[in-house]
């Protein structure tokens, strides 16, 4: 069942897996730049839960915001896209 709230959701690749049940995901997104209009990459990286420790280094995922689960962990994985071969 859907819930009514609008959660966030992100597409990344996995930048890391080192950490027990956290992996680092990095987002990126186009912006134009203020002054030459130029589209420019900017990157953000966010410490998501893996549940099952499924995901691994260059897979690229799918993650939804939720509730604080640690200091700096707010997001969760939803779903595997990509596999890294």
């Amino acid at each position: 069942m859907e819930r009514l709230t609008r959660r966030k959701v992100r597409v990344g690749s996995v930048v890391s897996d080192k950490m027990t049940k956290t992996v680092v995901v990095r987002v990126e997104r186009l912006v134009q730049h203020p002054r030459l209009k130029r589209t420019v990459r900017r990157f953000k990286k966010y410490k998501v839960h893996d549940e099952n420790e499924t995901c691994r280094v260059g897979d690229v995922v799918s993650i939804m915001e939720t509730r604080p689960l640690s200091k700096e962990k707010r997001w969760r994985v939803v779903e595997v896209l990509k596999r890294q071969d």
